[in-house]
């Protein structure tokens, strides 16, 4: 088949485009920290470029401005006449004057002296307002780079799902992997049935979502994620599959969502990984390969087998059938 549009893809990205917010976009705004850290590091960067470049000409022109309105920069600087700040007499002196403040490097060349309260009052201002762009900007950087997008990276999902048999049960099957040696604290795994459905009353509902259980009720949902696990939904009367069999896989169209979270060990921040299975990556009749095998004091897994299946006997019928 031609492959149709994902809700969401195989790396995870839902494809969804929010328009026509309208009065609704200032919301954005309200919440401009958020935002910020949200956008793309492209742009992160060229705020981040763009506001201290800025704050810094500003500042420096109202240094530079003080000087003028006082007359320093037209007269010598001796022990006759005390201007607002020594050796200042023109603008780059001036923007000079502001970095050595700002970054407190302190040559000790430039200075403010005793006879200019403006200058002292712009000092005050100068240190709160890089208080403030200082604090702001880089916490948007920092908590942007220990994002934890990253690690979900190194979370693996087998490429295709199965149905087979398990326990006498038909059951609907994947697997999922962790290549890091540092754990998943407390790992949980979600599943959502993305389906079109017509209620009784007329009403269509496009994607509708469907809980899958996966052993909500057993805690088998919690995972200790060390080593490649099977995750295995039961086809029973409450399951969505229940009149799902090898024929009518052909004819069908939903999107099986995955939804793998947990807390990386090494920062303590919560990480989320996603993938889905369309109609055509749900393969009737296959059983994953085994991947762990035991040697001298240890296990090994081998990924290299991880998306591999083999078919068994499994009946073409489904549960109801």
């Amino acid at each position: 088949r031609r492959e149709r549009q994902r809700f969401v893809d195989k790396n995870g990205r839902c494809n969804v485009q929010h328009g026509n917010l309208g009065g609704e976009s200032s919301r954005y705004l309200s919440d401009f920290f958020t935002t910020l850290v949200d956008l793309k590091w492209r742009w992160n960067l060229l705020i981040f470029l763009l506001t201290y470049t800025v704050a810094w000409l500003v500042m420096a022109s109202m240094w530079w401005g003080i000087a003028y309105l006082r007359g320093d920069l037209h007269q010598a600087h001796g022990d006759t006449y005390s201007p607002c700040v020594a050796n200042v007499y023109n603008f780059p002196s001036a923007f000079l004057f502001f970095i050595e403040t700002e970054a407190t490097i302190g040559y000790g060349h430039r200075y403010i002296t005793e006879r200019c309260p403006e200058g002292i009052v712009l000092f005050l201002f100068q240190s709160l307002l890089g208080s403030v762009v200082d604090a702001f900007l880089i916490g948007c950087m920092f908590i942007k780079m220990s994002q934890p997008k990253k690690r979900a990276e190194t979370l693996m999902f087998s490429r295709a799902a199965v149905i087979s048999q398990r326990d006498a049960k038909l059951c609907l099957m994947f697997r999922v992997g962790n290549l890091r040696n540092s754990h998943m604290v407390s790992a949980q795994i979600r599943c959502k049935l993305i389906k079109s459905r017509q209620t009784p009353e007329g009403e269509f509902l496009p994607l509708d979502q469907c809980e899958l259980d996966v052993g909500f009720g057993t805690g088998a949902d919690q995972l200790f994620l060390v080593s490649p696990l099977t995750i295995c939904h039961e086809i029973n009367s409450e399951s969505p599959f229940f009149c799902l069999s090898q024929r009518s896989l052909r004819n069908e169209q939903f999107e099986i969502v995955v939804i793998l979270e947990g807390i990386v060990e090494t920062t303590g921040m919560t990480c989320q990984a996603r993938t889905s299975y369309t109609e055509d990556e749900v393969l009737w009749g296959h059983r994953f390969l085994p991947v762990m095998s035991l040697e001298d004091g240890f296990f090994r897994v081998d990924y290299s087998q991880f998306h591999a299946t083999f078919e068994v006997p499994t009946p073409p019928y489904s549960v109801k059938e």
